[in-house]
């Protein structure tokens, strides 16, 4: 509520008017006389009494001009004329308290809500109809501090602070949300603006449309009494979820795209493909839930009933996000109970409560008014152009629906799931979080959405349900024969319809396949891997943590091949020194007992961001200062690094360093004065270099690279978005990064030739060494080792074990003469 939409110059208190027309005459010219409209405005506030009842309820009248004249309000303002007599206001109905309203735009939204919620409080209303003081009917109408008359300077700007948002992933409803709580214990404004843009801090809504980024710059603005205070406790918020904004954005990440040993139907099945949400395979009769293209009745009433009814709807909405929040939280944990924590908090939003009340205003229902503000302000930030707030938009449509429930209790306005008896592969154009998380488990075998993303709530719902489900599958799924047996294989990416009975029986026996070979595989998983004709390949596993090694060598692995280390600077509210980093790599050391450990130098940059760095925003961050271009350029990051990786070479057990995101023989050089300086300092023994090979400059100069360091290990991940140009992320490419890609594969030969002109040894830490097929054919290709997820390590072993390493060879030389992806996983899937 900005200060001149109501102010001391457009109250008047202890008056008295001889009749209706006289009372609105009066509040009339308050606003008039303060500037506000144009003296013709006050014949609109007339006429409108012919074509609508202004009677609010309990003697509150709010008068308000006809919309064809909004053109003679110079600026929005409330005029507030106070009759502790009264005034009669026809039906026998006596008003004391005129609040007359020129709403050029929607500044005095708020008033209205507040106005509701005072006609149901009678002790403080009476108090309004009684006061001698204009500042306690500014503090009760606009929740703020008495304010300055007009043409006094405003002290907004008296307090503030800027700050560089470091949330990975931008503002989103989950922290904005904390914000917004935070914000609204302060009586004054509080404003956020990035440049030229502002919005309420107040407000989820209007802070999400700004679409702010990691990176940007924000300058936090509050004045009235205590801004200071108010900003001091904002600031500490805002920096506290930092961290917890780090650890959902690791968690949170989409699975990276399989092409694990598929099956293969019949020549007449129909393929429809989407992108793997959550991997899996079942087979079951589709449930399709059609479009829904409801209509809302406009239904107006008095305003009087028409903010209580919105009021009781919003009171019982509330009331059940919070209770699936909790019933979420047990069931899924506290970060996804947050969605629907973030869902209720819109529902005190004002940019959402103050459109619905001007439609309400303009004389349209409440359940009308609510729909169409809740889609306006969905559609906005729909084409803020930012993935993540398009998907809050879902979050809005649903609570939308949960209040029209409660505003249309008699119709069918909440869409809800009536399943049948059985198990079925549900098909929808998107659904909600509301929806994922209310779904019964024992009948929903699958989920197929026409829209959506790997990164969205419902997708993160379905792996947590360990449901397989397929985002971003078009509109033909919704056309597809309700009750038809489908074959849903999320992990490749793909919904079959059989083209007969035998698609189905082969189907059924793959399933049992799977499952055979997933047990078989679970009791041989600490066998080597190696071939029918005795080749052997090392088997490491990619982790983070020294907590994870037990489980990690239980699945199999035989040493870490990849440990990640940006982990101890994510989840950290500082930057880790040299002591820190040194006892996670002694613990690693200590848990692998003897077995190999492979520790990768920070790798920051491009899809992981640290806060507490300070990192400068970048427009592409993965073409820009990220990997061993940060490490060089910050010796505060590099240096206390190699000194505790060195420090821990001391206690004599296997060590190697990885260098990431090599692009140039430069930057290698440049890495080894740096670690030898180090060592000698230390006196520490020799280990061995190794670097990345992600980048395709580093793939084509191979040859000339390996004479300078002992190992390769190949990022298989970030070399396929490279070469392809296509961000692995991406809702609608994400597909088509396959690693199995011929370019991608010719690359990795390359890479493996170089590497043996100079006996060095080679290694892949990239998702295509955790499948099988994909592993078969690295394994042909002349790789030595294999580093990969815990949980993959007993199918991969088993796949290699089950080969010559002479039948590998064949297959790897033949894909590099393919066409295409599709070519290559063809001849893989002829080892499975």
């Amino acid at each position: 509520m900005t200060s001149f939409v109501l102010s001391p110059d457009t109250i008047a208190l202890g008056t008295c008017a001889a009749d209706k027309t006289e009372a609105i005459l009066l509040a009339g010219e308050l606003l008039v006389a303060a500037g506000h409209i144009a003296p013709d405005y006050v014949t609109s506030l007339m006429a409108r009494e012919n074509v609508s009842d202004t009677y609010l309820d309990h003697g509150v009248a709010i008068p308000h001009g006809l919309t064809a004249d909004r053109h003679l309000i110079r600026r929005t303002g409330i005029a507030v004329l106070q009759l502790p007599d009264g005034v009669e206001w026809g039906e026998n109905r006596r008003v004391r308290l005129v609040i007359a309203i020129a709403a050029q735009s929607d500044e005095h939204l708020s008033v209205l809500k507040r106005l509701t919620r005072l006609i149901n409080d009678p002790e403080r209303l009476s108090a309004l109809i009684h006061t001698a003081d204009p500042g306690q009917v500014i503090a009760a109408l606009t929740g703020d501090a008495p304010v300055q008359t007009i043409g006094q300077a405003s002290d907004l700007d008296a307090e503030s602070f800027e700050w560089i948002l470091d949330y990975p992933n931008g503002l989103h409803a989950r922290p904005a949300s904390e914000w917004v709580k935070t914000a609204r214990r302060h009586a004054g404004d509080i404003r956020v603006s990035r440049g030229n843009e502002r919005a309420d801090g107040k407000s989820l809504l209007s802070l999400l449309q700004l679409g702010l980024a990691c990176g940007d710059t924000l300058r936090v603005e509050a004045g009235g009494a205590g801004a200071a205070e108010a900003l001091a406790r904002l600031r500490d918020v805002m920096q506290k979820l930092t961290r917890e904004e780090c650890s959902h954005a690791v968690s949170a990440l989409a699975p990276a795209m399989q092409t694990s040993q598929a099956w293969r139907p019949g020549a007449r099945a129909v393929i429809l493909r989407g992108l793997n949400a959550s991997p899996g395979f079942v087979i079951a009769p589709l449930l399709i839930r059609p479009r829904q293209s409801r209509v809302i009745p406009d239904q107006p009433m008095s305003l009087g009933d028409a903010g209580r009814l919105l009021d009781a709807a919003l009171a019982i909405t509330r009331a059940e996000l919070i209770a699936l929040g909790d019933t979420s939280a047990a069931r899924f944990g506290a970060a996804q109970a947050g969605i629907f924590k973030a869902q209720a908090e819109l529902l005190g939003d004002t940019d959402l409560i103050g459109l619905c009340c001007r439609l309400i205003v303009e004389g349209h229902g409440p359940a009308y008014a609510w729909q169409q503000a809740t889609h306006t302000l969905a559609d906005r930030l729909s084409s803020v152009g930012v993935p993540l707030l398009a998907a809050r938009a879902t979050d809005l449509r649903d609570v939308s629906e949960r209040v029209l429930s409660h505003l249309l209790p008699d119709s069918a306005s909440r869409s809800r799931f009536d399943l049948p008896e059985g198990r079925w592969i549900l098909v929808a154009e998107d659904l909600t979080p509301s929806d994922t998380a209310e779904l019964d488990p024992s009948r929903i075998a699958g989920i197929v959405t026409v829209h959506g993303g790997p990164t969205s709530h419902t997708a993160i719902l379905a792996r947590t349900l360990s449901l397989p489900a397929l985002v971003a599958a078009g509109d033909a799924v919704l056309a597809l024969d309700n009750g038809k047996d489908a074959i849903l294989d999320a992990a490749t990416g793909r919904l079959i319809l059989p083209g007969d009975k035998s698609d189905l029986e082969s189907a059924r026996d793959w399933m049992g396949t799977l499952s055979e070979r997933q047990a078989r595989d679970a009791d041989s998983r600490q066998l080597p891997a190696i071939t029918t004709d005795g080749c052997r390949l090392e088997i490491g596993v990619n982790l983070n943590r020294p907590a994870q090694v037990k489980e990690a060598l239980e699945f199999g692995a035989e040493g870490v091949g990849l440990m990640r280390t940006e982990f101890l600077f994510l989840e950290s509210d500082h930057l880790p020194g040299e002591e820190e980093q040194l006892a996670t790599y002694f613990s690693m050391q200590d848990a692998l007992d003897g077995r190999e450990l492979i520790v990768r130098l920070l790798d920051i940059g491009g899809d992981k961001q640290v806060p507490h760095l300070a990192l400068p925003r970048e427009d592409n961050p993965f073409l820009g200062v990220r990997g061993i271009r940060l490490l060089l350029r910050r010796p505060d990051l590099l240096e206390p690094q190699l000194r505790a990786l060195y420090r821990a070479a001391l206690s004599g057990r296997p060590l190697s360093i990885l260098f990431p995101m090599i692009s140039t023989l430069a930057e290698v050089n440049d890495l080894k004065t740096e670690c030898e300086r180090i060592r000698g300092e230390l006196g520490a023994p020799r280990v061995d270099l190794g670097i990345m090979i992600e980048v395709p400059a580093a793939a084509a100069m191979a040859d000339q690279l390996a004479a300078h360091v002992d190992f390769f290990s190949i990022g298989t991940n970030d070399l396929t978005q490279y070469v392809l140009a296509i961000d692995r992320q991406h809702p609608e490419l994400a597909a088509q990064a396959d690693s199995l890609h011929p370019a991608v594969l010719r690359l990795i030969r390359q890479t493996i030739d170089g590497a043996r002109l100079h006996q060095r040894r080679i290694g892949v830490c990239g998702g295509l060494a955790g499948d099988p097929l994909g592993a078969a054919l690295l394994a042909g290709l002349g790789v030595d080792a294999l580093s990969m997820s815990a949980g993959d390590i007993p199918a991969v072993k088993a796949m290699l074990r089950n080969h010559s390493m002479e039948e590998l060879q064949r297959a790897a030389l033949r894909s590099l003469s393919c066409a295409d992806a599709g070519e290559v996983r063809r001849i893989a899937e002829e080892l499975a």
